[in-house]
């Protein structure tokens, strides 16, 4: 069933978002971009889809109102959590129903990520019908590398950099589509060396799989390289011991392993947050065929713009795998776990803002 587009009259999304160093290959997307109702999903996307911002949230209508048309699954659903929470007895024509609906979801869905300013982050209700019930997902429109504020830019000690750093790409993967450094030499490996990470490996691999002539071989593009160009704040091995450091910072650290802890301890198959592919490729016909790239990095972007170019290049021309959880609701009830699962991983990113946000010179 398709969906029309929201009305384009109604108001752009809330205040600017910290802004994303983006891929160079590209005209670049950045967080500060506010999301308008009228802004098209991503091309992947089912028509199916009913597109819903994380700032300014709508279900839209299926078919005119002027039709006066059933109510669809996906209002149905919503309709009846939001009778749950509201014990409604009064009558309200369809299109009533619909407005009342989209502004009670769209309040709730405002109240728990306006404190996200890490990521742009929108909020999609799909169909369902065919593949299931409706379900909803997690859509990151950011693109590029992640702000990481006094942990890249900062004279702070090392080993209090390398100890923040780590902590952020050991859990940030779970709410967002981010990928660290290994990812990037698995990637550059795959594509360039043939799966080889030692440097006479990819030199074999560029010589008989690229053709590329031995005394030619840019030898700065060889892992050895690579490596070497690695800040020490993005070596895991550099941070510090717990007791090692400054009590705010140890704080902050703490505050993110608890959110954390706490949004994986959520059951998996109603968290919002969750992204499994299968689950997705049903309810986005097509999606299959954008890329598997992620569309966020924790790579500085100073040091490897050139490998994150090329890596991000397929995404760059089929769509990335901008999903950060996809979550089929057999019933309203359903809904309310949703909203607690949302609420941690908001909890989650806020306790990641705040430690970005550290001054160094405080601690």
């Amino acid at each position: 069933m398709a969906t029309k587009p929201a009305s384009t009259d109604l108001p752009a999304a809330g205040k600017p978002r910290r802004s994303t160093r983006g891929f160079t290959s590209t005209p670049r997307r950045t967080v500060k971009r506010a999301l308008d109702r009228s802004s098209p999903l991503p091309a992947c996307i089912s028509p199916r889809s009913v597109e819903l911002a994380g700032r300014s949230v709508a279900i839209s209508c299926d078919v005119p109102v002027l039709f006066d048309a059933p109510l669809a699954p996906h209002h149905k659903l919503i309709g009846r959590w939001v009778a749950l929470q509201q014990g409604l007895s009064r009558h309200f024509t369809r299109p009533q129903a619909r407005q009342h609906i989209e502004r009670v979801f769209d309040a709730a869905v405002h109240e728990i990520l306006d404190s996200v300013e890490l990521a742009d982050l929108r909020i999609a209700v799909l169909h369902g019908e065919e593949c299931g019930p409706p379900a909803i997902a997690i859509i990151c429109e950011s693109l590029g590398q992640l702000d990481l504020g006094w942990i890249e830019t900062s004279d702070a000690p090392i080993p209090w950099r390398a100890s923040a750093y780590r902590l952020l790409e050991q859990t940030l993967i779970l709410a967002l589509p981010v990928f660290d450094y290994a990812y990037l030499i698995d990637e550059m490996a795959m594509y360039y060396w043939d799966g080889e990470t030692d440097d006479e490996g990819a030199r074999q691999a560029l010589i008989y799989y690229h053709g590329a002539d031995d005394e030619e071989i840019d030898d700065s593009m060889l892992p050895s390289a690579i490596d070497a160009r690695r800040p020490a704040w993005m070596i895991g091995t550099n941070g510090a011991r717990p007791r090692a450091l400054p009590p705010l910072l140890r704080k902050a650290l703490n505050r993110v392993r608890t959110a954390h802890k706490a949004l994986r301890s959520f059951d998996p198959e109603r968290r919002a947050w969750q992204l499994d592919r299968d689950i997705l490729y049903e309810y986005v016909p097509g999606i299959e065929e954008c890329s598997i790239s992620l569309p966020l990095t924790l790579v500085p972007m100073e040091q490897f713009a050139r490998e994150l170019d090329d890596i991000g290049r397929h995404g760059m021309e089929m769509g990335f795998m901008d999903f950060a959880g996809i979550c089929p609701l057999p019933d309203a009830t359903c809904i309310d776990d949703w909203f607690a699962s949302l609420r941690l991983g908001a909890q989650f990113l806020a306790a990641v803002q705040d430690l970005i946000l550290l001054d160094p010179d405080s601690l």
